[in-house]
């Protein structure tokens, strides 16, 4: 199911990723870029041998940075990128009493760059529609309330200034997931777009 939603250029699907009709699908991977379970295992068994062997040559990938490859076999279904990140793992910061409103966690500000490195990489390679999938709200155990809000904050305020990409979807593994999407995209309030974690220019 897809909703199209009254805040300009974002959607919301529930389902595989690696089924969508977009240029660009994001892959939340480990820091090796070797592949591992869930999304990523999803999306290297669908761009094939290839990918693997592609990322092997890469070095890996750091928390909060991202890279880019191209989609192999994906290419067969209109996927021209595939844009890696590696989210934080959830209970890393060493000074969090988990008590700390959104922002003020190590956590929240690698979040907030993952997207921001994935939405650099797409505009600068000219993807007009992006797929993202919940980053981090798997096994490395990001609250899934908190992530989504930090995901939507970022995407908004990102397409606020660059007319690339054209469509940025959030894809979700489930309705329950999707419902709590919903409730961030639903139209409210801009002028406090969230943004974290953003590099100085």
């Amino acid at each position: 199911m897809s909703d199209a939603l009254s805040y300009p250029r974002m959607e919301l699907t529930v389902g595989d990723i690696t089924q969508l009709k977009v240029e660009a699908i994001v892959n939340a991977a480990n820091s090796s870029l070797l592949g591992g379970g869930g999304v990523d295992g999803a999306i290297h068994r669908a761009a094939g041998p290839r990918l693997l062997a592609h990322n092997r040559t890469l070095g890996g990938c750091p928390t909060g940075e991202a890279r880019i490859t191209p989609a192999f076999d994906l290419e067969a279904r209109g996927v021209k990128h595939i844009i890696h990140t590696v989210g934080p793992v959830w209970g890393t910061d060493p000074r969090a009493d988990g008590r700390e409103r959104l922002g003020y966690r190590l956590e929240d500000n690698q979040l907030g760059q993952c997207y921001q490195a994935c939405l650099e990489l797409a505009a600068a390679h000219g993807a007009r529609t992006l797929a993202f999938p919940g980053i981090s709200t798997g096994v490395y155990g990001f609250p899934k309330e908190r992530a989504a809000q930090i995901a939507v904050g970022h995407v908004r305020a990102f397409l606020g200034r660059s007319p690339v990409p054209e469509t940025v979807v959030f894809c979700c593994f489930s309705e329950e997931d999707a419902e709590i999407y919903r409730r961030f995209l639903t139209p409210k309030d801009y002028s406090q777009s969230i943004q974290i974690g953003r590099k100085p220019s």
